[in-house]
């Protein structure tokens, strides 16, 4: 990596400023309003301390739990843009429109925000980029990743990298219905005999795009296997469009490399992102001033709590859900994920997934971090990702319910 190599400070997607150049990915089953904001906020959940955890006094744990009042700046959060999970074009196109809010919901401190889609025809692709519009977003994103059989079964997701005529009919018919930024995300091509990222680059470009983001693994590959930044910057070399890479960034040094070796303009982030909420901080701490702070268990225990009081507050304001057991569900599913690397992480995880309620689960977090913050553990997180890291959450939708499929 060139000395000095740094994550731009912006990006400019038409009249958008993506400031700092960093994305979170879309994740189906994750990237809802409450992961969202709790991302942009995670800035919250580190004590300036962080470096030097034996200088900082540790508290009662009642005594770390914030509140989300403080208006975070997406500088301070160093997250630029924030897309929302997938969701269908034919189902948008059906639904009534209270029901549209469930998927497309979205607040203030969220901006900028792309909204992404899925489908295959056309003309409903434009209709959905209208109400997507009209809704408040900031972009429009066509998902061309996503590699799970039953979105490809319908010809979504990644399954339309085999008919380039298509994508050349749904680009113009969303172009032609939407005046905000409209951007692509899409994967190498179907497999290793059908590269397709350059060529679908130039032709997103050709069609008034205004950037295009590159996972950089075929559908074949799934989320196996290395990804290959080497065609990122092949697409880069070719297109005038922004540029954002996507593959294997899991650590501030991952996305400089990403930078230095693609000439990218920006730095898309997904699996890492629940695994390491901070994961973008530290990437603007890093370009700042070459080094970054790791989390004690005390911002572990603040993060983990806030978020699970995030997610029952949300839950419970929506009366068209069961508030009770999606949000211990989905308390048990981040889990895995929050606990990776803190000290006797196992013994939480098994009180959490015993629990009942989300209540149960709170008070299993206090109890654990109670113990852990009065004996002193230390925490301890890796310094580079390992094999476990690469079960974290999928960056469009392998292995989830596919809920927002409709």
């Amino acid at each position: 990596m060139p000395p000095g190599t740094r994550v731009p400070a912006s990006l400019q997607i038409g009249p958008v400023t993506v400031a700092p150049a960093t994305v979170l990915a879309p994740m189906a089953g994750v990237t809802d309003t409450v992961f969202r904001r709790f991302i942009r906020n995670a800035s919250m959940f580190m004590t300036s301390a962080a470096a030097d955890p034996e200088d900082q006094e540790r508290e009662a744990p009642p005594s770390v739990r914030p509140t989300l009042d403080e208006t975070i700046t997406n500088q301070q959060s160093g997250c630029g843009l924030i897309m929302t999970e997938f969701t269908s074009a034919d189902g948008l196109a059906r639904m009534r429109e209270s029901k549209r809010k469930r998927y497309l919901t979205f607040y203030d401190d969220e901006h900028p925000i792309s909204a992404q889609l899925f489908g295959s025809n056309p003309q409903t692709l434009a209709d959905a980029a209208r109400i997507v519009e009209q809704t408040g977003f900031d972009l429009v994103d066509l998902n061309l990743g996503c590699p799970a059989k039953r979105v490809v079964s319908c010809n979504g997701g990644s399954g339309l990298l085999r008919d380039l005529p298509l994508i050349a009919k749904i680009f113009e018919s969303v172009r032609a219905a939407v005046t905000i930024p409209f951007t692509v995300k899409f994967r190498l091509g179907w497999n290793d005999n059908h590269i397709v990222c350059v060529p679908l680059a130039k032709l997103a470009e050709d069609s008034g795009l205004n950037a295009v983001a590159i996972h950089a693994r075929t559908r074949e590959q799934g989320y196996a296997g290395q990804a290959r930044w080497e065609h990122i910057a092949e697409v880069k070399a070719t297109v005038k469009i922004p540029v954002i890479g996507n593959g294997d960034v899991r650590t501030p040094e991952d996305a400089c490399a990403l930078i230095a070796k693609t000439g990218c303009d920006a730095v898309m982030i997904g699996r890492a992102a629940p695994a390491n909420p901070w994961i973008f901080r530290q990437i603007a701490q890093y370009t700042a001033t070459g080094r970054y702070d790791l989390p004690t268990e005390q911002d572990r225990y603040r993060m983990i709590r806030t978020y699970f009081e995030m997610l029952l507050t949300e839950l419970t304001t929506d009366t068209s859900r069961a508030p009770a057991a999606e949000a211990a569900g989905k308390m048990k599913q981040f889990a895995s994920w929050f606990t990776h690397g803190v000290h006797g992480g196992a013994a939480l995880r098994k009180s959490i997934y015993e629990a009942k309620s989300g209540a149960a689960i709170l008070e299993a977090v206090d109890h654990f971090f109670t113990r852990e913050l009065t004996t002193g553990a230390e925490l301890h997180l890796p310094a580079q990702s390992t094999d476990e890291d690469r079960h974290a959450p999928h960056s469009e939708a392998e292995s989830c319910d596919l809920s927002s499929v409709r």
